[in-house]
């Protein structure tokens, strides 16, 4: 049972963390598309409980979502290309903040 509890517990800090690298990395801006922050999300899995027979979760994995970068001209930009376009990274400030709040409820429910 504890067991259980515990991959619980550590995959919503997983989930937490991700959430708060996402929020750390909102309007950060690269001189490339492909050099700009893609969030990234905690994958979770079933896992069985031979003892009990009860069904848990742990983290299976954790992937770059695949939102394009937002392009922004600001030719006025340190890190501006030849055309002028700098790419921020498609972090959802608003989006980012609840699950944080939701991982964060589901830790202390456990």
């Amino acid at each position: 049972m504890f067991d259980l509890a515990r991959g619980a517990m550590s995959s919503q800090l997983v989930r937490m963390n991700a959430a708060a690298s996402n929020l750390a990395n909102a309007g950060s801006v690269s001189g490339t598309e492909a050099g700009s922050y893609q969030p990234i999300r905690a994958v979770f899995a079933q896992v069985l409980d031979q003892a009990s027979g009860l069904v848990g979760v742990r983290v299976s994995s954790v992937m770059r979502e695949q939102a394009p970068p937002i392009k922004q001209h600001s030719p006025d930009h340190p890190l501006a290309d030849a055309e002028g376009n700098v790419w921020s990274s498609p972090v959802d400030e608003s989006a980012e903040t609840v699950e944080m709040l939701e991982a964060s409820r589901q830790y202390q429910n456990m």
